[in-house]
C-alpha cells in the first residue's frame, strides 16, 4: 500500500533508499523504484536506542529528506538520530519534536484508504486511481516455482492466515471444501505459525485428490512466496498482506472480508473481486455488527465469514 507513495516520489527525480524489516524487505524490492533497500536490524517491540544510533551513524550524511510512514514514536527516531534535515510524517505518539513537516493524523472514522493515506506525504494531490504494483523478473519467477515443484498457472494459491486474528479469517473447513472443487492444486501460504491451519485445510484435500494440497506455509521465503502468487492461476485470501501482494501482481483473486473493511484497506486491482456480507442488501438479518474491527468476534457468532460459502467464492473464482 506504500508502493503508489514511492512511485510519485520516483518520478519527480526522488532517489529512494527504504528501510524495513527483514520480513517485509522483500517487497520492496519488487518494486522497480527502489533504488535500495537496508534492512533493520531491529527486533519486535522495545525503543532500542543503541541498535539505532549504531544504524543512525552508520547513514549519517547520506539522506536529504525521510519519509516516516508508521504512525510510532520509534519509526520517527531513526531519521532524527541521523540527522536527516527534512522528516515528513503523520502527527502521533508526540512526535511534534521529532518531524520537522507534520501531517495532521485523520480521527479514525475519517481516515482515507491506506494507500491515499500514504500517498498524502508525497504532498501532492491524491489519485483515487492509484494502484499499487509490483514486479519481478520472469526469470527470477521461474526459478522460485521450479525450486517449489510448481509451474505457473498451472495451481491456485490460498492465503487462509490473518495476523490480526481469527475475525479476519474464513473457516478452515470452507477453504478446504473449495479446494476440494477446484481443477488444479491448492497451494497453501502463509507463516510458520499457520502451518497448523494450512494443514488442516489441505489434509481434506489430499483424502479426495491425492496430492492436490501443497502445504507450504512456513517452508518458503517472503520471495518465494511472491514468486508463488505471481505465478498462480488464482488466489483466494482474507484480508491479508498477501491479498495486497496479488493486487499488485494482477493476480485474479477473491478476497474475503469479515471484521475490516474493503473501505479501508481493498485490494485494489481490476481483477479483484470482494467478498463482504455487510455490503449485500440481500443478507439478512442485516450485519449491524460489522466492521468491529475486532481481533475476536465480540458475539461469538462470526457471521460475517461463516456465511460466505465456499460455492460463492468459487462462483467469485469464474474458473
Amino acid at each position: 500500500m506504500t508502493e503508489p507513495l514511492l512511485r510519485r516520489l520516483h518520478a519527480r527525480g526522488e532517489q529512494l533508499t527504504v528501510g524495513a524489516l527483514p520480513w517485509v524487505a522483500p517487497v520492496y524490492r519488487a518494486m522497480p523504484q527502489v533504488h535500495q533497500v537496508i534492512e533493520f536490524p531491529f527486533a519486535h517491540g522495545g525503543l532500542q536506542l543503541r541498535a539505532r544510533r549504531t544504524l543512525a551513524a552508520r547513514i549519517a550524511g547520506s539522506f536529504d529528506t525521510a519519509y516516516v510512514l508508521p504512525n510510532s514514536l520509534k519509526s520517527a527516531l531513526l531519521p532524527l538520530l541521523a540527522g536527516i534535515p527534512k522528516r515528513i510524517g503523520y502527527l502521533g505518539e508526540a512526535r511534534i519534536g521529532l518531524l520537522t513537516h507534520r501531517l495532521k493524523n485523520p480521527a479514525k472514522g475519517m481516515r482515507p484508504p491506506m494507500v491515499a493515506f500514504y500517498s498524502a506525504l508525497s504532498g501532492d494531490t491524491v489519485v483515487d486511481s492509484d494502484r499499487p504494483s509490483l514486479q519481478l523478473p520472469a526469470g527470477q519467477v521461474d526459478e522460485a516455482l521450479a525450486q517449489l515443484g510448481l509451474q505457473r498457472g498451472a495451481y491456485d494459491v490460498f492465503a487462509p492466515g490473518a495476523e490480526y486474528g481469527p475475525a479476519k479469517r474464513w473457516p478452515a473447513a470452507h477453504f478446504s471444501d473449495l479446494g476440494q472443487q477446484l481443477d488444479l492444486p491448492v497451494v497453501l501460504l502463509g507463516s510458520g505459525k499457520e502451518a497448523a491451519l494450512c494443514e488442516d485445510i489441505a489434509a481434506p484435500v489430499n483424502a479426495l485428490r491425492p496430492g492436490q494440497g501443497l502445504n507450504l506455509a512456513g517452508k518458503t521465503s517472503l520471495m518465494q512466496a511472491l514468486c508463488a502468487i505471481a505465478g498462480a492461476r488464482s488466489v483466494v485470501s482474507n484480508d491479508s498482506g498477501l491479498m495486497h501482494v496479488a493486487a499488485a501482481f494482477g493476480v485474479p483473486q477473491v478476497a474475503i472480508f469479515g471484521s475490516s473493511s474493503p473501505l479501508h484497506t481493498p485490494p485494489l486491482s481490476d481483477v479483484a473481486k470482494v467478498l463482504w456480507l455487510k455490503n449485500e442488501p440481500a443478507y439478512q438479518p442485516p450485519l449491524d455488527c460489522a466492521p468491529c474491527f475486532e481481533r475476536e468476534c465480540p458475539l461469538g457468532h462470526t457471521r460475517c465469514l461463516n456465511d460466505i460459502s465456499p460455492g460463492r467464492v468459487l462462483s467469485a473464482l469464474h474458473i
